[in-house]
């Protein structure tokens, strides 16, 4: 392709998302194609994906029963009404998530984005209590530093300063647990950290202190992916869990970034074998080809909206693209190149080389936590004097010259390739981060 359709001449219209758009119009990074594990840029270098896109491409790049599914699909029924009217695959995905989601989710309802799964997750829970004629119960707990996207519920729920403090009072009624980073106690841990259990206790002292008849539900993401990969300590989730339970609040895993596959296991509620009442998912779940993502709920909440006359609608909520034609068609194509891969187990196996490559970067230069799970891991540097982020901004620059893609929040590299890599590709990835860290950025 030549450069007159690869470079735009004028960059100024599109306000790019949680992008420094001054700094990048400068000097635009763009993609022009991309294949299982690699980025082509407008210049023609070949860059290894570090990051799974955005955490959403576990099957690698243009994978070909994804794009020939999306094909056949938009030729056939490009777009059909979820209201009142329905279409085969909308159907049959959500048989399909059923089959691998955790035992006891039953009930599917389909969004655009993460950020839509979450606001529909907290929704569902405020009306299911009022369903069961609990209506008091109508206090949401999140968690700091927790990500739940950037609509209004996620961002209330949601305990990053940065993605609230422009933005009002948000929701009312909403609290917030403590996280979990302990790097004075868990710094370098590999996996679970041993540090941190205890303070799911803090649940019990936020309930009491606003009475558990007036709480609705608890949001967590089972590992706080953006913020920085925050690995829950060990026994923190199962007592989480036993919290809700004993004063009836509704736990709900967000697990648009562990879903699908990233920490070797399907869902992360299985990994770490605790069962929530909601998942909210998306990213993964067309391999971020298409925008779509679906909620999980337990047949106890699908059952108490299911009364009174049969022709009255049970909840009024949804998306003129809920279900769409392509989408799931997209995701259908997705599960199947999971399944035949292997690729929702496939970190399981490839955890340890990861772990290993991962903290022999320790010794690098301004390197102060490392931490991993499944196909994720975090390197935490320390910060420049006086100038909070730009440390790992200069590596995320120096890693795309290089020909890596790196993730970074705050002073802190994420990693989550797609689940395709292999182990000379992680090699690679190691490498060339190894030269980005010991280059004085």
């Amino acid at each position: 392709m030549s450069n007159r359709t690869t470079i735009p001449n004028d960059m100024r219209a599109f306000w790019m998302p949680f992008t420094a758009n001054r700094q990048f119009k400068k000097e635009p990074r763009l993609f022009v194609g991309a294949k299982d594990m690699h980025y082509t840029t407008h210049d023609g270098r070949q860059v290894l994906d570090g990051t799974a896109g955005l955490w959403c491409v576990n099957a690698g790049h243009c994978r070909p029963q994804i794009t020939e599914a999306i094909r056949e699909q938009a030729g056939e029924l490009d777009y059909a009404p979820a209201f009142q009217l329905g279409h085969p695959k909308a159907f049959e995905l959500a048989n399909r998530l059923i089959d691998i989601a955790p035992e006891g989710m039953s009930h599917v309802l389909y969004t655009n984005s993460g950020s839509e799964s979450v606001e529909t997750a907290l929704k569902v829970a405020l009306a299911y209590h009022r369903a069961k004629g609990n209506g008091s119960r109508f206090r949401l707990i999140g968690r700091e530093r927790g990500y739940h996207g950037v609509n209004f519920g996620g961002i209330s729920v949601g305990g990053i300063v940065s993605n609230r403090k422009m933005f009002g009072t948000l929701l009312t009624g909403v609290d917030h647990l403590p996280h979990t980073h302990l790097p004075e106690k868990n710094a370098f841990t590999k996996g679970m950290p041993e540090h941190g259990g205890d303070l799911a206790a803090e649940l019990e002292r936020i309930v009491t202190l606003h009475d558990a008849s007036t709480v609705a539900a608890v949001i967590v993401e089972p590992v706080a992916g953006s913020t920085g990969v925050l690995i829950p300590p060990k026994g923190y989730l199962q007592k989480l869990r036993e919290i809700c339970t004993k004063h009836g609040i509704l736990l709900i895993f967000d697990e648009v970034i562990t879903g699908y596959g990233r920490l070797g296991a399907p869902f992360a509620a299985q990994y770490f074998d605790v069962t929530p009442d909601i998942i909210t998912t998306a990213k993964g779940l067309t391999n971020g080809v298409i925008p779509m993502g679906a909620v999980f709920v337990t047949s106890e909440i699908h059952d108490a909206f299911m009364n009174g006359p049969d022709h009255l609608i049970e909840f009024f909520h949804g998306y003129t693209y809920s279900g769409n034609p392509i989408a799931s068609a997209a995701a259908l194509g997705t599960l199947d190149t999971y399944r035949d891969e292997g690729l929702l187990t496939r970190a399981a196996e490839l955890a340890p080389y990861w772990e290993e490559q991962l903290h022999s970067l320790r010794d690098c230069p301004n390197v102060i936590d490392i931490r991993n799970i499944g196909l994720i891991g975090a390197i935490e540097l320390k910060p420049l004097d006086g100038e909070p982020t730009k440390r790992a901004f200069n590596a995320f620059l120096k890693a795309y010259e290089d020909g890596l893609l790196i993730r970074t929040t705050g002073d802190i590299i994420a990693l989550s390739p797609p689940l395709i890599i292999t182990k000379a590709q992680i090699d690679e990835l190691f490498d060339k981060l190894r030269k980005v860290l010991m280059n004085n950025i």
